[in-house]
């Protein structure tokens, strides 16, 4: 066992000292020494109820024959910091996450890890861990919020951002404003639709790095518990039979996880994460990987923010097991996961339970994936659209710029009224290393959707957008602003096109206007300059690379 390094031998009787203090015994040295990463955080409410499964997870570690260690990483809510300040942290964390569970586990030499999470960015820091330190793995997602209800209806993150703009029109008033914002988060879990949290939990369980059934069980759910010391149990089953992250997540696992993102209609920021766990796992996951996907798996489940069905209704209709039982015959069925049985194994049994959440194959929301990719003059690297949240009159649009260089700016011209019907926002400078961090712009499209704009207006960033977004919106453009990417010269007035059917994003103007603007063009000083995110900025990538570090020769 590695931590074998740490209590056996003569020279280890300091380290087995340190270790009886923490109250093991003779016994429990002979066991395998498993890490319990846990995100909880008193200020998050994904993350409020992790503490008890914590205490779950350890029991199964202990019945299966293992010692748990437990110890915290950092957590950050997106919906607190939207908006803000604090949105530039939210992305950089990620890296931090996956930084300090490879520091804890390399420094103590843990035999395995069981990992405990649930919001954005928390999950694939710590997927990008288990594939960076490649020893054996799983992953608990604490599992979504129960949907609030007002009046009889469905009231969630997105209802309460876009009640601002609602609010503006003048179709809200004030009072009802509170009402909502009394209702929209009932409990603990992360929030109740497809949004980030919940788009990465269900890839994790398709990736194969936890158990079935974990991305939809309920935060509030009897069932989340089980789960919780059954991942306990089988973390200790893993290091026995030394199955490790890269022998799940290979690169079928990916595709794999690709299918069921496009059939669910997930975040964009998917993508993101994807290609940087897939990074560190050593795979090569182009972006062209995801349209190729996109164009021929069909859009299975409507789920919010532009569906009408919760995560409750998909658990209830059999999950992501039900759901990957339906997409069998795209599915690379023969690969291992953390259960230590093949995809085939685990689903085989799965039932669908609803046809109205959970679609089927002939029958689908839409014929193509929930994402595109884009290309044009405007992102010669790509671009990122969710096809699943676009009006069908929206699927194409040509509009004048109104360009901002950052979003406080675009919001302050929502509310001033400066927006019209078919205009294009282009919010830019908000990337990975102009934002810095690549900012979530919520706050601009819950705006346009609660003005009643989404079915005339667009907005296009090089930053990114919540999975609570809805609209023509298209993000990560690459290169970005601050790299010298053609959104830094765009003016306002210029004629803007998409067309998502062809995946074309343009700017009509020719090339000599194009190449004698940059000609004129400087970048922008940084908006912070010290501290991590100064760090963070010197070291980030492109967004169409995952927004990863760039490798530096040492």
């Amino acid at each position: 066992m590695r931590s074998d390094v740490i209590k056996k031998g003569l020279t280890r009787s300091p380290h087995r000292a340190i270790l009886k203090c923490l109250g093991l015994t003779e016994n429990d040295l002979e066991k395998p020494f498993i890490a319990v990463v846990n995100s909880h955080s008193e200020i998050v409410p994904g993350h409020m109820h992790l503490r008890q499964l914590a205490e779950y997870v350890k029991q199964g570690v202990r019945s299966a024959g293992g010692v748990p260690f437990e110890f915290n990483t950092i957590a950050i809510c997106d919906g607190l910091t939207m908006g803000h300040l604090g949105m530039h942290y939210s992305l950089p964390s990620r890296e931090l996450i996956a930084d300090s569970v490879e520091v804890m586990v390399q420094a103590n030499q843990f035999d395995g890890m069981v990992l405990i999470t649930n919001c954005d960015k928390i999950t694939p820091g710590m997927l990008m861990a288990t594939a960076r330190l490649n020893i054996p793995s799983i992953v608990l997602t604490g599992g979504p919020m129960l949907s609030g209800r007002l009046k009889g209806r469905t009231v969630d993150v997105t209802t309460i951002f876009e009640a601002i703009g609602e609010v503006k029109a003048g179709k809200l008033t004030l009072d009802e404003l509170k009402m909502i914002e009394d209702k929209a988060f009932p409990g603990c879990g992360s929030c109740n639709g497809m949004y980030t949290a919940n788009t990465m939990a269900c890839i994790t369980e398709a990736l194969g790095m936890s158990l079935p059934g974990c991305a939809t069980a309920l935060a509030v759910s009897s069932a989340k518990l089980r789960i919780a010391k059954e991942s306990g149990e089988k973390i200790v089953e893993l290091v026995r039979k030394n199955i490790k992250p890269r022998d799940i997540m290979t690169k079928e696992a990916f595709e794999n996880a690709i299918i069921v993102d496009l059939a669910l209609g997930g975040s964009t920021n998917t993508v993101l994460h994807l290609r940087a766990i897939a990074k560190e796992a050593g795979v090569d996951l182009p972006l062209s990987m995801f349209d190729d996907y996109g164009r021929k798996i069909p859009h299975l489940c409507d789920m919010r923010p532009s569906g009408p069905h919760d995560l409750r209704e998909l658990d209830e209709a059999g999950g992501v097991p039900a759901l990957m039982k339906e997409l069998k015959q795209f599915l690379h069925l023969d690969v291992v996961t953390v259960t230590g049985k093949t995809v085939w194994e685990n689903i085989k049994d799965a039932t669908i339970d609803n046809r109205e959440v959970i679609r089927p194959l002939h029958n689908p929301v839409h014929s193509e994936g929930g994402l595109a990719i884009l290309y044009g003059n405007l992102a010669p690297k790509g671009a990122v659209a969710k096809l699943s949240a676009v009006p069908s009159k929206m699927l194409r649009h040509t509009g004048p710029a109104k360009v901002y260089n950052s979003e406080e700016e675009a919001v302050t011209a929502l509310l001033d009224g400066k927006i019209v019907e078919g205009d294009v926002i282009v919010i830019r400078y908000e990337g990975p290393k102009g934002g810095p961090g690549m900012r979530e712009m919520l706050s601009p499209t819950a705006m346009i959707a609660g003005m009643g704009l989404v079915e005339s207006v667009a907005l296009i960033t090089d930053g990114r957008f919540s999975g609570a977004s809805r609209g023509l919106c298209v993000g990560h453009i690459s290169p970005e602003a601050a790299e010298g990417g053609p959104i830094a010269i765009l003016e306002n007035g210029d004629l803007i096109e998409i067309d998502l059917p062809k995946r074309k994003i343009n700017v009509k103007l020719d090339d000599e206007i194009i190449r004698e603007r940059f000609a004129h063009w400087k970048p922008k000083p940084l908006k912070i300059c010290s501290g991590y995110i100064q760090r963070y900025t010197c070291l980030v990538g492109s967004a169409e690379e995952g927004a990863v570090f760039k490798e530096k020769p040492c």
